[in-house]
């Protein structure tokens, strides 16, 4: 079992690998299982990451005088990254070690 991003591997499951999880997860749903488990990472991680982004940038739009934010996450996430003063990670630890 290969998974991959972008077309890029990130794992490959060996078939001894498989087995020992089949021991736990029956083998007529471990490829539907295996599936779940990645989709619910990355959406867990997703998640996680708007959480934060949202409890940081919330206060800010309204001290800027924003009085209505987006419920939809996408359209809310825009919003935040069209602020000039928005930073993604990269950014702000350029920053930090220029510090």
């Amino acid at each position: 079992m290969k998974i991959k991003v972008d077309n890029d591997q990130v794992l490959e499951l060996t078939e001894i690998q498989k087995k020992v999880i089949k021991n736990d997860i029956n083998e007529d749903v471990f490829d539907a299982d295996m599936k779940r488990r990645v989709a619910w990472i990355l959406t867990h991680k997703y998640e996680q990451c708007f959480e934060r982004l949202k409890k940081e940038w919330e206060p800010k739009l309204a001290a800027k005088g924003v009085a209505m934010l987006p419920t939809d996450k996408d359209a809310f996430a825009q919003m935040v990254f069209s602020q000039p003063e928005y930073k993604g990670r990269k950014e702000k630890e350029f920053e930090e070690k220029g510090k």
